[in-house]
């Protein structure tokens, strides 16, 4: 499947969706499932471990920012990467008890609240956001690599269980990095809230280069459909 392809799976998927589960799994034969009926299909077969090519990420937001720029909100892209190369975090974690080898992309699936949208704004009433992001490109833009040698070291090489102090160690190292237009990950999360949820306008300029900065680093393959058509539109 191509990354067009991917995002009308999902699309069409979200609309039977009924329950409120917040993570999935995308399996290579186009079935999207449940973190928690992963994790009971793992214990009889280990095997899906390695079905899985997607993660996504399904929720609803009041905030433009959180629309325009998810992945600054939610950065799963760390501990994803770590399961794609090998490792297994200690205690839990929302990608499972073993690594996922085939991992390929990062699937955000975003709604406007239908309870406020006076701070999201008329433009994202009645709209569904798709933002997929291919793993490899982000980490390697993210300096992920170099990033989980220095902290893991020879670990790489002897052991794939990792403990969550570690874990937050490299999205520490990640999010510090000056990326986003001379800003650290924190700070351009900052910045797009401050001018998207408080109507700081003055921070304009900012913001357009934090964008154009988010689309080198990511590669995001971004779109969004109407809930009523469920054709897509421009934003």
């Amino acid at each position: 499947m191509d990354e067009y392809q991917i995002v009308k799976l999902v699309k069409d998927w979200y609309r039977t969706v009924s329950d409120e589960v917040f993570v999935y799994f995308l399996l290579n034969d186009r079935t999207i499932i449940s973190d928690e009926l992963y994790i009971r299909s793992y214990q009889h077969n280990p095997s899906i471990s390695k079905q899985v090519i997607g993660y996504v990420y399904n929720y609803t937001t009041s905030f433009v920012s959180d629309l325009d720029f998810p992945i600054l909100k939610w950065d799963f892209i760390s501990d994803a990467y770590l399961y794609k190369k090998g490792y297994v975090i200690r205690l839990y974690s929302t990608f499972g008890p073993a690594p996922l080898p085939n991992l390929k992309y990062i699937i955000y699936c975003i709604t406007s609240s239908t309870e406020d949208t006076g701070i999201t704004g008329y433009e994202f009433r009645d709209k569904l956001v798709i933002e997929l992001v291919d793993l490899n490109v982000a980490a390697n833009n993210l300096n992920l690599p170099k990033i989980m040698s220095s902290v893991l070291g020879a670990k790489l090489l002897s052991e794939n269980n990792i403990k969550s102090n570690e874990c937050i160690q490299i999205q520490q190292q990640m999010r510090s990095q000056k990326l986003f237009a001379g800003h650290t990950w924190y700070d351009a999360e900052r910045i797009v809230s401050r001018y998207f949820n408080e109507n700081k306008r003055e921070l304009s300029k900012e913001v357009f280069k934090i964008s154009q900065a988010y689309e080198r680093v990511f590669r995001p393959y971004r779109v969004v459909y109407d809930t009523k058509t469920w054709e897509p539109v421009l934003i």
